[in-house]
């Protein structure tokens, strides 16, 4: 068993691999160049982390049971 996983590429190959070959399949998919849909994914999760970042604050737990407990007492 243990030259058999001694064979086995590491998992970040795997990982790296496969987010190759998934890039690739939605670029052939929306005909598309493969750089193009790579910025695309790129720009739309800088997009959403900059949301979140500027949003999170305002949702976080504590902050919310505090103006809650504010907004009941008085």
């Amino acid at each position: 068993m243990s030259a058999l996983l001694r064979l086995l590429p590491p998992t970040t190959e795997i990982w790296l691999w496969l987010q190759t070959l998934a890039i690739w399949l939605l670029a052939r998919t929306l005909n598309l160049p493969t750089p193009l849909v790579h910025a695309a994914g790129l720009f739309i999760f800088l997009r959403v982390q900059a949301f979140e970042d500027s949003i999170g604050p305002s949702l976080c737990p504590l902050r919310l049971a505090r103006r809650l407990v504010a907004w009941l007492r008085g």
